[in-house]
């Protein structure tokens, strides 16, 4: 790994007791590549997010963000970097536009309401601004987490399920949106995601977990022909059942 990344994770392990969440893995993310983390639930995905944004602390190994260690010197990149999650909620009584200027505010954003106005162009939520958090629907709400993650234009991005409860359409209108930055901004994404379609749409590499462990990395292309399978949907079922293509990056 002697290229440079923006995400260099090395050795990672979190452990829970006798329960090995993360176990060791090793993995880098280059400048402005789309990248996939992926595997069945308990397979350690959300952990290693948690892990890489400082929420959690590693039982061992080393994490470095543009350049910096991780958690230890995370508040030299934490204003460069994003999340968002269909799992984690805003205060439910502010209004969306309320929400949004609480963080664009946390992130030292500057003209507040021409981001705002932009953003809610662009994922299609100006309409539900002055409507409450909380009276918002799944797939609403989904936008709404999108449009906080990009608030500050970060440099990575880090998505858990992007385009949870949202119809096609919808979703696929988010996609583009996310395209649309990346291109424009060179953001690096990283993404977990059960929507394997989504996967091989916008990612250039995919990193399979399984049991806290990696167990494939490749190209989405190069992940199918391994196989022998003929899409992801595929693949990623193989994998999470445990059926091997002999190939086994621990």
């Amino acid at each position: 790994m002697t290229e440079y990344a923006v995400i260099r994770v090395e050795s990672l392990c979190k452990h829970y007791g006798s329960v090995r969440a993360v176990d060791g893995i090793s993995f880098s993310v280059t400048p402005g590549a789309t990248c996939a983390l992926l595997g069945g639930n308990g397979a350690g995905k959300t952990t290693t997010i948690a892990m890489l944004l400082g929420l959690l602390l590693p039982t061992s190994g080393q994490i470095r963000i543009l350049g910096e260690e991780v958690p230890r010197h995370r508040q030299r990149v934490l204003p460069r970097m994003n999340f968002s999650s269909p799992y984690m909620d805003l205060p439910q009584r502010l209004t969306v536009a309320e929400n949004l200027t609480v963080y664009a505010r946390l992130y030292g954003v500057r003209r507040i309401r021409e981001r705002l106005d932009i953003l809610g162009r662009d994922l299609d939520i100006a309409d539900f601004f002055k409507r409450p958090y909380g009276s918002l629907s799944a797939g609403q709400k989904t936008r709404v987490a999108l449009a906080k993650a990009l608030l500050n234009e970060p440099e990575i991005l880090l998505l858990d399920e992007p385009t949870a409860s949202l119809d096609p359409d919808t979703a696929d209108r988010m996609r583009r949106t996310l395209t649309d930055y990346q291109t424009r901004s060179g953001a690096t994404l990283l993404l977990a995601s059960h929507n394997m379609s989504e996967v091989e749409r916008l990612c250039d590499q995919v990193i399979m977990l399984r049991a806290g462990h990696i167990v494939a990395t490749g190209a989405p292309r190069e992940l199918i022909h391994r196989y022998g399978r003929k899409d992801m949907e595929e693949v990623f079922l193989d994998i999470a059942r445990g059926i091997q293509s002999g190939e086994v990056i621990a």
